[in-house]
């Protein structure tokens, strides 16, 4: 006789779910009810770990906010599309962008210069638009991009 294996209930999947990686609250909540779970349990337990401290909306903001300027050498434009992405509120992503999206142009040229190294052989016109298109896609704005792809370009042709 083959025992058919135990479901786990909410607060097992939440947890586990959880002990993977940090998770916004709209994150954890699209993946309990995909799970099946009615949405009067997966609210109940959202808001029993709210209450413990186990979903910090602000919190997870800031982790993925200090990875993504750091580590990722995002703009802050790709950091606001990552953290609506992962359903993190509006309000609380203003105010982590405000607080740790300073110093763009900065991360954007010591990312361009690390780059531009690597451009050295190619056409000046090339290595314009490949350095410029990189800085666009890691979501910092046209403008800046453009901007600081020139310096870091001129800074390179110096140094040879």
């Amino acid at each position: 006789m083959k025992r058919e294996p135990r479901r786990k209930d909410v607060h097992e999947r939440a947890l586990g779910l959880l002990s993977a990686r940090a998770r916004s609250r709209r994150e954890l909540e699209r993946r309990l009810v995909q799970a099946g779970f009615e949405a009067h349990e997966v609210e109940a337990e959202l808001g029993r770990l709210e209450q413990v401290g186990l979903i910090d909306d602000a919190a997870f903001a800031r982790q993925l906010a200090e990875h993504a300027f750091g580590t990722g050498a995002k703009g802050r434009r790709a950091v606001a599309s990552a953290l609506a992405a992962k359903g993190v509120d509006r309000t609380v992503a203003a105010s982590t962008l405000e607080e740790l999206g300073g110093h763009e142009e900065e991360r954007a040229l010591e990312l361009a210069r690390t780059r531009a190294a690597r451009l050295a052989g190619v056409d000046p016109q090339k290595a314009f638009q490949r350095l410029s298109g990189l800085l666009m896609r890691r979501g910092y704005a046209p403008e800046l991009a453009r901007s600081v792809a020139r310096t870091a370009l001129a800074v390179d042709d110096g140094d040879d």
